[in-house]
């Protein structure tokens, strides 16, 4: 079994205290990872204050260089980070998974790596000459959670790096293992300080993000948490990024062919056992192909193989936590008592295992716990609606507001709809679908900000306007 460190100032730092990581599909003990003390977040943080007069006056393009470099050593190391991530998340390595993970965070990573960040010229006549140019923050804190541990890492690293701060990168405790190692893996190239990662307990994330030397928080994880980083980051004035979470809503109206739609809607709502924070998490269908559409999402739900991540042939796995289980238990039982059919799955599995089946549930309506809340798991309501008004007035009486998508033959008709959605992002016969060119972000209690392509980089930079 390994013991990992934290990374600071580009040195392996071994911790007095360590604390178990598990692997949820089997319970086995997969590493034990440093616990961070007070004093470990703050020679980060002073590494991280050190580091950043010599990267920031580096030029675009070394900067560039230097992320390639990152991206070409994920690439080097990428089965094995792949496995260690299959280990302590959950995912199979296979389908949607974790080589699937480490595979885009490398070409998110170079597609990062060529952004540029022009000079803006305003004004250039006889009055005189007016340029904006986009500066380096400082210290930048990244705090992430366990669905996407490396790849939602890279998200956040990348930006700012490249933009010229430097990183103290805080992982979740329940998946530490393979953001310690992949840190451990790019300080090979990067200078010292530019990048630190601690791990431990949740006062770490309290004390990055009222911390005065800390110049923005990009957080992705629950709206909850994002709250308490917004109020902690006050006083410090800090600039912020929260990718939060979301309610998802699908509208499927009555002219789609239900068996064609159903392998999409399947992995929109549980891509990732449906622990993903832009997953479809509630899918309102049209009367008249309300019970094809169950028959068909059914039938191909039923042939999925989940199992243990390290099989080759698994492509769903556990739930990653007990916690997060325990809520769609608890949800699950919401749905039974409010009237919803159970078309497949809903038995809480027998003794400690953290596999909870598939499960799709029928007959349900806005005013139940299932479909107002983010059930964040492999469970997917079905409401039924009659009236187009009506069904998007559903789908938008929700606190949340990150995605949403219309199923439809009509492309046109489905594009309007979409855009009457309250979400950052809508799709049109998708859902979840990202890119690293395209902003992503959410409205509502779904965050602050937008994280990828231009826009991305952009908020990991401030704006100075110079007169000549």
């Amino acid at each position: 079994m390994a013991t990992f460190a934290l990374i600071i100032d580009g040195k392996r730092v071994e911790t007095a205290e360590h604390f178990e990581v598990r692997n949820p599909s089997t319970g086995a003990v997969v590493g034990l990872a440093p616990k961070a003390t007070r004093g470990d977040l703050e020679a980060a943080i002073a590494a991280a204050q050190a580091a950043f007069p010599a990267w920031s006056q580096r030029t675009h393009t070394e900067r560039q260089a230097l992320c390639h470099a990152v991206a070409d050593k994920i690439g080097e190391h990428a089965e094995e980070l792949a496995r260690l991530l299959t280990s302590e998340q959950g995912k199979p390595l296979n389908g949607m998974g974790s080589r699937f993970e480490v595979g885009g965070a490398q070409a998110w990573a170079h597609y990062t790596a060529q952004l540029e960040l022009p000079v803006k010229v305003i004004q250039d006549n006889n009055e005189g000459r007016i340029e904006l140019h986009r500066k380096p923050i400082g210290v930048v804190a990244s705090i992430t959670p366990w669905n996407f541990p490396m790849a939602i890492a890279i998200w956040h690293i990348m930006p700012a790096l490249l933009a010229g701060n430097t990183v103290v990168s805080k992982p979740s405790p329940y998946t530490p293992l393979t953001t310690l190692r992949m840190v451990e893996l790019v300080n090979e190239v990067l200078p010292p300080g530019v990048l630190n990662v601690i791990a431990g307990e949740d006062f770490l994330g309290a004390a990055l993000s009222s911390h005065p030397a800390v110049g923005k928080v990009v957080f992705t994880g629950s709206t909850g948490t994002g709250k308490k980083i917004f109020s902690g980051a006050a006083e410090t004035m800090k600039r912020l990024t929260l990718e939060l979470g979301g309610n998802d809503a699908g509208i499927v109206l009555p002219d789609v062919d239900p068996q064609q739609i159903a392998e999409g809607l399947f992995w929109s709502a549980f891509i990732n056992n449906g622990q993903t924070c832009a997953a479809l998490k509630r899918l309102y269908v049209h009367d008249s192909i309300y019970d094809a559409v169950c028959t068909h999402l059914t039938n191909y739900a039923k042939n999925i193989p989940v199992g243990d991540g390290l099989t080759e042939t698994n492509v769903l796995g556990p739930v990653q936590n007990r916690m997060q289980f325990n809520k769609i238990v608890d949800l699950v039982a919401a749905a039974k008592a409010g009237g919803g059919r159970v078309l497949m799955g809903g038995e809480t599995p027998a003794g400690d295992s953290l596999f909870y089946p598939i499960t799709l549930i029928a007959d349900l309506d806005n005013g139940n716990r299932l479909v107002d809340e983010e059930q964040f798991g492999p469970v997917l309501p079905i409401i039924r609606y009659t009236d187009l008004e009506e069904v998007i007035a559903k789908a938008n009486d929700n606190p949340n507001g990150l995605g949403g998508s219309v199923w439809s033959k009509d492309i046109q008709k489905a594009r309007a709809i979409a855009q009457r959605l309250e979400c950052g992002t809508a799709w049109v016969n998708k859902h979840a679908a990202i890119q690293p060119n395209v902003p992503f972000g959410g409205v509502k209690n779904s965050g602050l900000g937008v994280e990828f392509s231009d826009e991305g980089l952009h908020e990991n930079t401030n704006i100075q306007v110079l007169y000549s």
